[in-house]
């Protein structure tokens, strides 16, 4: 049995308490009474085979590199999303994002779990990927560790939202063009070799658009000294996305 952080359980228990005066609503659809829904758990636009191995994107037939790969040189291993940002999902992640809602990040670490464990990587320790001080000061919190803080729980792996640090400001991706969101946040990232050296890393994000900010965000984990980096988000958005408001 893995050990539960106090810290994870009293988030838990502080969200019930708060619950039970104020009744959650579904963050897909405001349903009255529970934070995610059957109904929008049925609605999620799971990623499915055929699939790009390398930056899990979907594809006509499985390859190991699709021409965006090529043209990108990821750093991390492999990179794979739960669902499709749309919909229920979109609506969920943005309340995630702006409202705190610890349940909610522990529900879709709950599913993503057994996503990784499916997955088969092997993997020694979950980093999130990190907000500059100025965005998490004025927010107040990482919206990525409300849920890989219970996610590294679910996995029984260490936490170590502090390996890795923005090195400087960048703009925020939303608006930004592919090649436009690789200079944004091109050299950005630094990793502590105290905890990443020799360790093979499982790094997490809330959505992934190009795969700009996981891949410099693994260059920086590599460079001090990780093993190998694999790439985690909850949701992905595809190419009929607008970019320009994810």
């Amino acid at each position: 049995m893995s050990h539960i952080p106090l810290s994870h359980t009293f988030r838990k228990s502080f969200q019930v308490f708060v619950d039970l005066l104020f009744p959650p609503v579904c963050a897909g659809c405001e349903k009255k009474g529970v934070n995610w829904c059957a109904d929008c758990q049925s609605q999620i636009g799971v990623l499915t085979e055929p699939l790009c191995l390398k930056c899990g994107s979907p594809a006509k037939k499985t390859v190991h590199q699709c021409p965006q790969c090529v043209d990108n040189a990821y750093s991390f291993v492999s990179l794979r999303s739960w669902v499709v940002f749309e919909g229920p999902t979109r609506s969920a992640l943005h309340r995630l994002k702006y409202k705190r809602d610890w349940l909610l990040g522990d529900t879709f670490a709950f599913h993503l779990s057994d996503f990784v464990r499916q997955l088969d990587w092997q993997v020694e320790m979950v980093i999130p990927i990190p907000l500059g001080r100025k965005r998490r000061k004025k927010r107040g919190y990482n919206q990525v560790e409300v849920i890989t803080a219970p996610l590294a729980v679910y996995l029984d792996l260490p936490h170590a939202p502090r390996a890795l640090t923005r090195a400087k400001e960048t703009r925020t991706q939303v608006g930004l063009s592919a090649a436009e969101r690789r200079e944004n946040v091109k050299s950005v990232f630094q990793a502590k070799p105290a905890f990443v050296k020799g360790r093979s890393i499982l790094l997490m994000d809330d959505v992934a658009t190009t795969g700009a900010t996981l891949s410099s965000a693994a260059d920086a984990l590599l460079s001090a000294g990780a093993s190998q980096v694999y790439a985690l988000t909850v949701a992905r958005a595809l190419p009929h996305h607008d970019l320009r408001h994810v």
